[in-house]
């Protein structure tokens, strides 16, 4: 009698397949409703939500056990939760209405020597920002523009990289190439809530989180626009303000009669968005440039504007005296080359044929391989002195990673490029640690020969990854009025496995499961953080029957970690 409720509310035995099927029905309502335009039904399934004790349970899971920045500390000093106070978080969690300050921490950019404020709430509001999430995801799920790719379900870099592909490949452009400057700093408070148009509670409890003030070195600093990056609910409010500029644009360009033939060509510019970062796209250069006006007249009802310094107008063939042709978008550079005479063909479309006169290639900027390969030479000068095995550890998680990536792409043989540039740098490794050893020697301690005759960097059981042993494989682009909500698993398990970013070997796994996790019998969401599990405890063992993909917290109760 007395063990049965203890087994029952203990975090580890909660029923959470049934918690997340029953949190997803509620979404599915919602994003339903909201595509009918039925706001008093959205809204009463959202208080329903986040009232619901399935919702509180996920929420405080997502953030406690799921995020990978889960101990990071803020204002309040606290860490980690033990499963007892985990469980007293979600029975008391609601939306507040007075919350912490945020600390704040500078990370550096990528591509700059900047850095970038980051904002980490304390534990309760990030739990109590993933139960908003909860309820407003699905609502703006079905209402946000087919052409904003960043931090949505469902949707990637690659999706957006894939449809500029197709946008292009047939006819050359003007580009914009466009980043709204800080965008997440200066976001305009009063307008981000009044386009949110929710019900009182939640409008009190997001606007206490932006007003909620910024602690740095024990300094206190009010907030009075912006949503700080690094909350849970930080990006979808980003996607919330920025939702409308494509539609505004597009509206300002009808469709016109051509003087010249008999067809009605829809002259509309095409407008891609992820997070900040703006492509427009124009046939004619002076259109692009009231476009761009236009998205700039937009821009400054959020408090927001085109940044000057990282704002151009460009060609993806045509090369001119101040800019060069192509762009770059996301890592990826987009270029027209001149195909010849013989190459050359013509396309059909509203009953008239045209030539095409280039060739659309992408491949990772440069900037992308100059940064890879400072990792790699950080890597390998760090490690002098280890064994060879540690050093093929190291290496194969970020050569994977990175071409992984860039495989959606035409990367073959910028992968040959770089491979052969790793030789070098690893030869010079080897060559340092024996200076009195011949190069025979030297190459018959660190090299081996694989089954196909190639030459291989390998300590006899481990061998290091090649780029050029990645695949290219071209990205299947997302369909616009699709959504992880609408409940079609069969398309979304099997797009799962099919994105760039996921490893060959996950590919595989996924593949074989079906798209679920094998330990809690759900289907994997294209957000979901996917671990690779050793069956038998073996790291080492990396036999296919050994391996299992598994949701992060799955993995990590199976793994052990979570003890607390």
């Amino acid at each position: 009698m007395d063990t049965a409720p203890k087994l029952m509310y203990e975090w580890k035995n909660l029923p959470w397949r049934k918690l997340e099927v029953q949190v997803f029905k509620l979404q599915k309502r919602i994003y339903q409703a909201s595509i009918r335009g039925d706001v008093k039904t959205v809204r009463r399934l959202q208080r329903l939500l986040i009232k619901s004790r399935a919702a509180k349970l996920l929420a405080v899971r997502k953030v406690t056990q799921d995020n990978r920045g889960k101990s990071t500390a803020c204002v309040d000093g606290v860490k980690n939760l033990h499963h007892p106070q985990r469980l007293q978080l979600a029975q008391k969690l609601k939306l507040p209405t007075k919350v912490m300050p945020i600390r704040r921490v500078w990370i550096p950019k990528l591509s700059q020597d900047e850095k970038r404020p980051l904002g980490i709430p304390t534990i309760r509001d990030r739990a109590a920002q993933a139960l908003a999430k909860l309820a407003l995801e699905p609502e703006w799920e079905a209402r946000f523009e087919p052409h904003s790719y960043g931090f949505r379900p469902g949707r990637s870099a690659h999706d957006a990289v894939k449809y500029l592909f197709l946008s292009i490949r047939r006819q050359d452009k003007y580009v914009l190439d466009a980043d709204i400057s800080k965008c997440f700093d200066r976001i305009n408070h009063n307008a981000l809530l009044s386009k949110l148009n929710t019900f009182p509670l939640m409008r009190r409890a997001i606007k206490a989180w932006l007003k909620s003030g910024v602690m740095e070195e024990n300094n206190l600093f009010p907030t009075n626009e912006g949503t700080p990056q690094g909350g849970v609910l930080s990006p979808l409010l980003a996607n919330v303000a920025l939702h409308g500029l494509e539609e505004y644009i597009q509206s300002a360009f009808p469709k016109r009669k051509l003087i010249v033939g008999v067809k009605e060509a829809n002259w509309k510019p095409i407008i891609v968005r992820y997070a900040d970062d703006l492509i427009i796209m124009h046939r004619d250069e002076q259109e692009l440039k009231r476009a761009s006006y236009l998205a700039q007249k937009w821009l400054e009802k959020m408090g927001l504007e085109l940044s000057p310094t990282k704002t151009r107008i460009c060609h993806t063939f045509k090369e001119d005296s101040e800019e060069k042709p192509g762009f770059d978008f996301l890592g990826f550079t987009f270029q027209q080359y001149p195909l010849g005479k013989r190459n050359r063909r013509f396309v059909a479309g509203n009953g008239y044929r045209r030539e095409v006169l280039h060739k659309t290639i992408i491949t990772p900027t440069g900037k992308a391989i100059k940064r890879h390969k400072a990792k790699l030479s950080q890597i390998i000068d760090g490690l002098k002195t280890a064994p060879q095995s540690r050093l093929i550890r190291e290496l194969n998680p970020v050569i994977t990673g990175w071409a992984t990536y860039y495989s959606a792409v035409n990367s073959k043989e910028i992968f040959g490029e770089i491979d052969h540039w790793l030789f070098i740098k690893l030869r010079r490794w080897a060559n340092r640690r024996h200076p009195m050893k011949s190069k025979h020697w030297i190459a018959g301690k660190y090299w081996g020969i694989d089954t196909k005759g190639v030459w291989e960097f390998t300590d006899g059981a481990d061998s290091l990854k090649n780029h050029r042993e990645t695949p290219i494989r071209m990205h299947v682009n997302v369909k616009e009025a699709r959504s992880p909500f609408d409940g079609d698993w069969t398309y979304w398990s099997k797009r799962t496995g099919e994105y760039p970013g996921i490893r060959p070997i996950l590919t595989s796994m996924l593949k074989s499961q079906k798209g679920r996790c094998p330990c809690c019998n759900l289907y994997f969401h294209r957000e979901d953080i996917i671990e690779v599990h050793h069956i038998d405890g073996n790291r080492s063992n990396r036999k296919f029957a050994n391996l299992q993909a598994l949701h992060g917290h799955c993995h990590d109760t199976q793994d052990g970690i979570e003890v607390l």
